[in-house]
């Protein structure tokens, strides 16, 4: 009787730490929900901390991510067409800001940038202050996300056909028309999913952003560093802008979801 008791509790033990798993990440965001009438959702997002941070994430976030695009793509083409020392170099650089402390990432710009910095007398000459400034959040949000675009991007650009590529040079295409009527649009989905992982990020991004950049409401206080003055003062905009970055993660997720369909679809054809 005793190991049939036994044999049931460990059947039932891998779904009972399953639910319990489940109910710890789902409870702490179920919370937020409920404890936030509709009301004081529409009264938070109304609030003048809400609007001037929302304006400014989405500013900040939207340069940041052209950036990623325009600088990042080439990286990444580079990183999957090559293999050697180089490369294996440039993909420890890529990772790093991934698992660097935000709070690391944010003394390591200052220190680069700031105007004791390594770069700072350049930047002083050529009359630049990044620290405390818009640029400097889209600066530390481009170090933070662009590495979740550029990986990627460059598992996207790996798994691409050779034979098309090469059946693209051999009717005359060049390295630039090959890129953009063929590697592109064939890793269109692993390149979206990129963007919408790097356009999450840099809008989540809090501590590299609060070293560097500092929290001045309107010039470069963002979303998350709202919500962190609101607890100081008013509950109600913090709560409506975490709902507000929660309801934009569950948009992400769609798209990466979509992206993953469409990758499969495509392994299929």
């Amino acid at each position: 009787m005793s190991g049939r008791a036994g044999t049931r509790l460990l059947a039932v033990l891998p779904s009972v730490a399953a639910a319990f798993m489940l109910a710890l990440l789902a409870v702490p965001l179920l919370a937020l929900v409920l404890s936030t009438p509709p009301g004081d959702l529409i009264d938070g997002l109304r609030h003048p901390l809400a609007l001037s941070a929302l304006r400014l994430s989405l500013l900040t976030t939207s340069i940041s991510l052209g950036l990623t695009l325009l600088l990042g793509t080439p990286l990444a083409w580079w990183m999957a067409r090559h293999q050697g020392p180089a490369e294996r170099i440039a993909a420890a650089l890529v990772q790093l800001p991934i698992v660097v402390p935000p709070a690391v990432s944010g003394l390591a710009l200052l220190l680069a940038f700031g105007r004791r910095g390594l770069l700072g007398p350049l930047l002083d000459r050529a009359g630049l202050a990044l620290p405390f400034t818009t640029a400097a959040v889209v600066l530390a949000e481009l170090f933070v996300s662009s590495p979740f675009y550029v990986q990627s991007a460059v598992a996207a650009f790996r798994r691409l056909d050779e034979d098309l590529l090469w059946a693209a040079r051999s009717l005359g295409a060049g390295p630039a028309r090959r890129f953009f009527r063929v590697a592109l649009p064939l890793s269109r989905p692993g390149v979206v999913t990129g963007a919408a992982l790097s356009w999450a990020r840099a809008l989540g991004e809090f501590g590299a952003t609060l070293m560097f950049a500092g929290n001045l409401q309107g010039r470069t206080q963002t979303l998350p560093l709202a919500i962190y003055s609101a607890l100081e003062t008013d509950l109600r905009p913090a709560k409506a802008l975490s709902i507000l970055l929660v309801a934009v993660a569950l948009v992400v997720l769609g798209v990466l979801g979509r992206g993953t369909v469409l990758e499969a679809v495509r392994a299929r054809a």
